[in-house]
């Protein structure tokens, strides 16, 4: 009968030696429940083959795109016996990427040369610090684009005058109501669509499941954001442009539409330079235009309207004067504005994006190089 050799035992040194990883990330492992406890003999804590196998197995996951999170949880399914292939599946559909842009690479004087050839290190560090661009390990000259798209559309609208600074801001603004959006989005196929996969670990048949009811959801988010921005710019721009259209008219070949009124000023004479005193076109409902026509005659119904509009808003202000009058104004000022209250603010702007520590790795205090599996 053959003697059994035995099990091998490691110092914690060997065994970051044996992995690849590092003391520090081996404890951090360790304390984030991916790494079982050593076994402690005396002052000393021994290693076995489970302990490097483990390390093998995070360190394959990791190279393969999975986030330290996801790894715990089909770690944990393993332990626990579940099949991990319809698991993976669902992780890896999950983790995937979420759009067919491919990263690009532009040298400094490519990146100079798109914002019209001048060098801007403070406009470099913001685009940095927002994402847009990253920078390579030992290339100064050189950077990471994760989306020309987006660098794109900075370069074009700072070709056609906007500045750096005001762009930065934009994109700022413009992440955190798409994040508040992507929130809602994901909170809405989890009541309607993924509930029955969470109450429980799922089988491996229903993580299978799971992962193609992402694939197929996965695009419909970006469609319907596409479809309701163009509804929304179409109606929005025609808008501006009428209205911008209508102010650059000339007076004497402005004639009122059916259904708008030429609102003139109905109170005491003004300077002509006053901005106050030019008249402005109104947009009003048709039946009611007919009607104070048939009221007044066409001659006399912009007038009506002027002054019905003029004495309902002294109505409103001394309603409002008479109903302050008793107590002290509210603390965001006084008069008809302060009576009426605040305006709440939209849905999305209170959205920001989220900071601090890395949902997906380790922090670099815990593996002292930023990497998470304490390689470089």
């Amino acid at each position: 009968m053959t003697e059994q050799p035995p099990p091998a035992e490691y110092r914690i040194e060997d065994l970051a030696h044996l992995s690849g990883a590092t003391v520090r990330t081996i404890r951090a492992y360790q304390d984030r429940g991916l790494l079982p406890r050593p076994e402690r003999r005396g002052r000393a804590n021994v290693y076995g083959e489970p302990h490097l196998t483990r390390l093998r197995q995070i360190a394959g996951l990791l190279d393969r795109g999975y986030t330290l999170a996801s790894i715990k949880e089909l770690l944990q399914a393993w332990d626990a016996g579940l099949d991990l292939g319809g698991v993976l599946g669902l992780v890896a559909e999950i983790d995937g990427p979420w759009t067919d842009e491919e990263p690009s690479r532009l040298s400094r004087t490519e990146l100079d040369a798109a914002f019209g050839g001048t060098s801007d290190e403070t406009a470099i560090a913001e685009a940095v610090a927002l994402g847009v661009l990253e920078r390579v390990p030992g290339r100064d000259d050189e950077f990471l684009v994760p989306s020309p798209q987006e660098l794109a559309v900075a370069a074009e609208l700072h070709s056609a005058g906007v500045p750096l600074r005001a762009i930065s801001g934009h994109l700022r603004e413009v992440r955190g109501q798409v994040e508040h959006i992507a929130a809602r989005f994901l909170d809405f196929t989890t009541e309607h669509v993924f509930q029955p996969f969470l109450d429980h670990p799922p089988t491996g048949a229903e993580a299978a499941e799971a992962a193609a009811l992402v694939r197929r959801l996965r695009p419909l988010a970006q469609q319907t954001i596409d479809a309701e921005l163009a509804r929304a710019m179409r109606t929005l721009a025609t808008r501006y442009l009428r209205h911008h259209l209508s102010d650059t008219r000339p007076a004497q070949t402005q004639k009122p539409t059916e259904g708008a009124a030429t609102v003139q000023p109905v109170s005491g004479p003004r300077p002509e330079t006053d901005p106050a005193a030019v008249s402005e076109e109104v947009l009003l409902p048709a039946d009611a235009v007919r009607a104070v026509r048939a009221l007044v005659g066409p001659e006399n119904a912009a007038a009506f309207i002027a002054a019905a509009a003029h004495r309902e808003v002294q109505a409103r202000t001394m309603d409002a004067l008479a109903a302050g009058g008793s107590r002290p104004a509210p603390a965001g000022g006084t008069g008809p504005a302060s009576a009426g209250g605040s305006r709440p603010a939209p849905a999305g702007a209170a959205a920001g994006t989220a900071g601090g520590r890395r949902a997906d790795g380790l922090s670099a205090e815990e593996d002292g190089r930023g990497h998470p599996d304490g390689r470089p």
